[in-house]
């Protein structure tokens, strides 16, 4: 990311917050957006003088860059930290970020639980890896120490 970009995500209640490259995230000062009918939203797109509404020729013309690279660059990791930080390998991370494969249901449903929450992923993630620890050290015969 640029020094720049300022990621934003829409809260469930209208809030804005602003996504640290921490992964931090701090509420806007900002009243919630009201919502409009898809009517208000053409007539108001229309308009925009900097921004109109793409032509179906234009939008023909355009590449759709793969949601989990949107994901990844949102969270301000690089692919190897991602790929690590929520133990997917890192060729199959490569693959759907340049078009090569889709994710399957099940990866879906992970990179969801990733965008919407995930704190919780990575707390999940290490309890399991603490919870693998134990039991290895449990079979080998390693006592804990009190």
């Amino acid at each position: 990311m640029s020094k720049n970009t300022t990621t934003v995500r829409l809260e469930s209640d209208g809030r804005l917050a602003r996504v640290r490259a921490n992964g931090r995230e701090e509420t806007l000062a900002a009243k919630p957006i009201p919502p409009m009918t898809a009517s208000q939203i053409e007539a108001s797109a229309v308009e925009d003088r900097d921004n109109p509404p793409l032509t179906l020729a234009q939008l023909k013309e355009m590449r759709l860059v793969p949601r989990v690279k949107t994901l990844r660059r949102a969270s301000g990791l690089t692919q190897e930290e991602f790929a690590e930080r929520y133990q997917i390998p890192l060729g199959t991370l490569r693959d759907w970020e340049q078009g090569r494969t889709e994710p399957d249901q099940a990866a879906h449903a992970y990179l969801n639980v990733i965008a919407h929450d995930p704190k919780t992923v990575q707390s999940a993630l290490r309890a399991a890896e603490s919870g693998r620890m134990s039991s290895t050290n449990k079979k080998a015969g390693v006592r804990a120490k009190t």
